[in-house]
């Protein structure tokens, strides 16, 4: 039995136009940006926390939550 968590990011390829809105996801074009937020937390901690999440419709019909987080500067998958 796996201990994974359900919904867990995982690494994402996403490629980005100059503004910064992601234009694919692992090769699928992006159709449309429907929600976008800022989380941060933990700022106290020697670990904290700083991601730009949005919620994307993809080409294919399918909808993601990708994020990137600021502090490594890498993008993440959601679901």
């Amino acid at each position: 039995m796996s201990s994974r968590s359900l919904y867990a990011p995982r690494p994402a390829s996403v490629r980005c136009s100059g503004d910064g809105t992601p234009r694919l996801v692992g090769g699928i074009a992006v159709e449309a940006v429907r929600e976008e937020w800022l989380v941060e937390d933990r700022w106290w901690t020697p670990a904290p926390l700083c991601r730009r999440y949005l919620e994307l419709v993809l080409d294919s019909g399918r909808c993601t939550v990708v994020f990137c987080d600021l502090v490594d500067d890498r993008w993440y998958e959601q679901r």
